[in-house]
């Protein structure tokens, strides 16, 4: 590349507004005609007299030109050295731009926050400084009710918090996250009713710890569901306690020793069986055996000596948050650490602003919100996420440069996100760095026998493989792929193994945006080879699956030649004429092959986009039916790790 600097005289390169060598370089502001833009040049500097650069946690690459005296060239010819494409308003993260800055002959330094951001210490940290704190005290214990979907999760709520609930909600099923507190014996309990374990796990996996007791509801008359089951696989790797609630007691088929056997089976044994696991036997609807359940929440919690300092400024988690048409921005919060009052400047996620108003689960109007206390607030300039961490400042300019280191750490973290131990690949590195590593895997198959027979050869691979590979299996459940295995996947860093099984397209958006490896297979043998050759480090793949779209049947025909054709509706990505197609029925495959024809009303196309009808035929297979899914998909060779 020709030298961007040029001596006086010389024609071409760049426009000079300095008066020679001693001139200095300008940054960019000054415009020549027509708008171009103006760099000064000057003679570069030898490293003994460059100072180190300060630069900041994200940047643009005209931003790093601008920094480092150099042209935008310069910066993107060394950025393709370092295999980044990239133009002048692309955003780098520092790491970046230090290889790009030293391998221009400069040094840096990361530009330092100016206020230090309470966000970095962790959940669990700050609940093991408070057992030490001298003004900590005992707090409320913070209970998450979850189950199946209509075992009574949110009727039981309903029965102890003596409010309808269940009734104002569509279908009776729960809507939103909601937090509440009720009062028994003189002490408090924060409850905090969920849609489903996924919002769990998906608060969980944002470092948000929100949950001191997980209560678990099971109807004594229909047994453990497949839900149950995910929901416990969730709970166990929360490390949260366990309080089982066997709800319907009052119905002729309830059966309490049917269910405690299913759940002893999944590794969850009632006390009286030697487990560690209270049970307690509830009617919601009756309200039979709810301050028996009460009390072994207490209980549960005064083992756990759940405290906190009500003195310091508050933090604590969004439950949940929302945009009113009339009054803005509106978060439930649960405060964690500390007192929240009204006027507090506080950080939730990376936006801020002062409380205007709190109200409490009744509507009643707060000035101050203690531990385990929930409370939803105005003011905030923008919706956070639910799961984000808030933090209260003293004042709104600390919280409002903090919420905006906290937007630059955000993107910077998007820049450099890999996903570390949730793909095959990954755990190849680490082991080939010399370092030890647990595989987790959630095995979802379509028949429970094919289950059973997997996990049992999965687990022997522990005292077959001789290394420091660990393999788990953090959940084994039968049926499709759904975006709750994905969520439990990110949570808990594991891969997903589908037998005979596919993502729906919500799994495999989420799957794809949390770069979770999913892993099919139709022979157990290469199953058990695959995951033996990765926990030895050795994992070779050949080729993988690329998804092209996927579709759903509205409509089948049959045509005068026997053969069956369906009428789709693409609903994402596109199908298109050269791509394998496979039939998911409920999420199991029922075939796998090629398209035999593919049609827009009569004629013959070769691919059909996302949102549009077509028809098709499949080679092989006559079996298509109304609500059938199609997965169309290719195969593109992979190197070699």
């Amino acid at each position: 590349m020709a030298s961007t600097f040029q001596s006086k005289g010389s024609s071409g390169g760049g426009r000079r507004t300095g008066g020679g060598p001693g001139g200095s370089r300008g940054k960019g502001k000054g415009k020549g005609k027509g708008g171009a833009r103006t760099v000064a040049l000057r003679r570069p500097m030898t490293p003994a007299e460059r100072a180190p650069v300060e630069l900041p946690t994200v940047m643009t690459v005209a931003e790093l030109a601008d920094n480092l005296q150099a042209t935008g060239v310069e910066v993107i010819n060394e950025l393709i050295k370092l295999g980044m494409m990239a133009n002048l308003n692309q955003q780098i993260n520092y790491d970046t731009a230090h290889k790009v800055a030293e391998s221009l002959g400069w040094e840096t330094f990361e530009e330092k926050p100016e206020f230090v951001d309470s966000d970095v210490a962790a959940f669990e940290e700050r609940a093991l400084e408070a057992l030490d704190d001298p003004d900590a005290v005992s707090r409320p214990p913070v209970v998450t009710i979850m189950g199946h979907v209509d075992h009574g999760k949110t009727k039981l709520l309903d029965s102890i918090r003596s409010a309808n609930v269940a009734e104002g909600e569509a279908g009776g099923i729960t809507q939103h996250i909601g937090a509440y507190q009720v009062e028994t014996h003189g002490r408090k309990i924060t409850f905090l009713d969920t849609p489903g374990h996924e919002a769990f796990t998906a608060m969980r996996a944002r470092g948000a710890q929100a949950t001191d007791v997980a209560v678990l509801v099971v109807a004594a008359d229909d047994g453990v569901m497949p839900t149950t089951r995910e929901a416990v696989a969730h709970i166990k790797s929360a490390k949260v306690p366990l309080v089982v609630a066997l709800n319907k007691i009052d119905l002729p088929a309830a059966n309490p020793e049917r269910v405690k056997q299913q759940l002893s089976e999944i590794e969850v044994v009632p006390e009286e069986w030697g487990g560690d696991v209270p049970f307690v036997e509830v009617s919601a609807r009756e309200k039979l055996g709810l301050d028996d359940l009460l009390d072994t929440l207490l209980l549960v919690a005064d083992v756990n000596e759940l405290k906190a300092n009500p003195l310091k400024q508050a933090s604590g988690v969004v439950i949940e948050a929302r945009v009113d048409p009339r009054r803005g921005p509106v978060a439930t919060v649960l405060v964690q650490s500390g007192t929240l009052s009204e006027k507090d400047a506080i950080v939730a996620g990376a936006t801020w602003g002062r409380i205007k108003a709190m109200h409490n689960d009744r509507g009643k109007k707060m000035r101050r919100a203690e531990p385990s206390t929930p409370v939803e607030i105005l003011g905030l300039i923008d919706v956070p996420t639910a799961g984000d961490r808030f933090d209260a400042y003293p004042d709104e300019r600390q919280a409002k440069v903090i919420a905006e280191q906290r937007q630059k750490d955000r993107r910077a973290e998007a820049l450099s996100s890999t996903a570390s131990l949730t793909n095959l690949a990954g755990l190849s590195k680490e082991i080939e760095a010399g370092g030890s590593a647990e595989l987790r895997v959630i095995l979802k198959a379509d028949v429970s026998g094919s289950l059973g027979a997997i996990q049992t050869a999965l687990l022997k691979l522990n005292d077959e493989v001789k290394g420091d590979v660990r393999l788990s299996v953090t959940l084994a459940a039968a049926g499709g792929i759904s975006e709750s295995d994905v969520s439990l996947a990110s949570a808990t860093r594991s891969i997903i193994i589908g037998f005979n099984v596919r993502p729906d397209v919500a799994a495999k958006r989420a799957a794809d945006k949390a770069h979770i490896d999913i892993r099919f297979y139709n022979i157990i043998y290469n199953l058990i080879d695959e995951m033996k050759l990765a926990m030895t480090g050795l994992l070779a793949p050949v080729f993988q699956d690329v998804t092209d779209g996927y579709a759903e049947v509205r409509n089948t025909f049959r045509l005068p030649s026997g053969d069956a054709v369906a009428g789709l509706y693409v609903l994402d990505g596109k199908v298109i004429r050269n791509s394998k197609a496979r039939v998911l029925r409920s999420g199991t495959v029922m075939f796998e092959g090629t398209i035999k024809s593919l049609k827009r009303f009569k004629d013959d196309v070769r691919e059909v986009a996302s949102g549009y009808e077509c028809g098709i035929g499949l080679d092989g297979f006559n079996d298509l039916q109304v609500g059938d899914q199609l997965e169309f998909f290719h195969r593109e060779e992979v190197a070699r790790s």
